[in-house]
């Protein structure tokens, strides 16, 4: 962990909803007029889209019909250590991106979506490190990752209604069919098990989604569950590392309450109001640190 160069990390499973508490991270990085450097949790898979289906077909093919990009196997979980820890120390570091798209890929000649750009040096001068994807709290045998972060921020619905976005999500987005989505859900379980839930028992802060109408069948939902018809659930590990003031939310968020002493629960569509109230000053801590 660092003071100078500090580490921020938004953790979750695909589909789980970590692209809006980026968007809020964002929008406090803009306001504040702090210059971030984005690290993506995809430029840290170990293959790029046609290798992973190689490697995919290869495991089946020797009985693993766990391999998933939620594991170690698919992960360089090492290289995003490195960069952490290197960040802290330096404000150094390599990183890369994954195309996505013909979008991402058009600005990179010779390169098609799905696969990396070349490891380059972090832009000098930065003011933050700010991670978003599956692993900025893993911690294996062989890395730790979680130790190098200085705020760890977990996203985690209900597993029921993380189905249900991932399964529109992809049908929408993607066009795969709710058949090969299943599919992918069965086969990354062991990893979702063993890889992606602890790293919620190390997050300074959870934003936990949960419906208010029933999502018992996932797989026949037909449609995702509104904000106003769910509740957020914000979980604090230790409420004196950022000397976080309950009753300052609870005055600033309606219909708020306290589900326990380091459990804040607001109305789903106040999701954005309690990540601005809540983030805004501890980013404001760490730059102060950091000068």
């Amino acid at each position: 962990m660092s003071q100078k160069h500090p580490v921020v990390v938004v953790t979750g499973s695909s589909g789980a909803g970590t692209s809006t508490v980026k968007h809020a991270f964002e929008q406090i990085f803009t306001r504040e007029q702090i210059n971030p450097v984005i690290i993506e949790g995809d430029s840290f898979h170990r293959y790029d889209r046609a290798a992973m289906k190689e490697a995919m077909t290869k495991a089946e093919a020797e009985g693993d019909e766990n391999f998933s990009h939620f594991g170690a196997k698919a992960n360089l979980f090492d290289k995003l250590e490195e960069l952490f820890k290197s960040y802290g120390a330096t404000g150094t570091g390599q990183k890369r991106l994954y195309l996505h798209s013909d979008e991402e890929a058009a600005v990179y000649e010779g390169l098609t979506p799905g696969q990396f750009t070349p490891w380059e040096d972090i832009p000098a001068n930065s003011d933050i490190m700010f991670y978003e994807g599956l692993h900025g709290g893993v911690v294996t045998d062989e890395a730790d990752v979680a130790k190098h972060v200085d705020l760890l921020v977990g996203v985690v619905p209900s597993v029921n209604l993380e189905w249900i976005q991932k399964i529109h999500r992809d049908n929408a987005e993607r066009g795969y069919s709710e058949e090969v989505i299943v599919d992918t859900i069965l086969r990354r379980m062991h990893d979702y098990v063993k890889y992606i839930t602890p790293q919620f028992s190390r997050t300074d802060i959870n934003f936990q989604r949960i419906a208010t109408v029933d999502t018992s069948n996932p797989f026949i939902a037909r449609d995702i569950p509104t904000p106003d018809e769910s509740f957020i659930v914000i979980r604090f590990k230790d409420t004196e590392k950022f000397d976080t003031d309950f009753q300052y939310l609870l005055d600033m968020i309606p219909h708020s309450f306290m589900s326990r002493r380091n459990t804040i629960v607001v109305p789903g569509g106040k999701m954005g109001l309690a990540m601005e109230l809540i983030l805004t000053p501890i980013i404001h801590q760490m730059i102060e640190k950091s000068n």
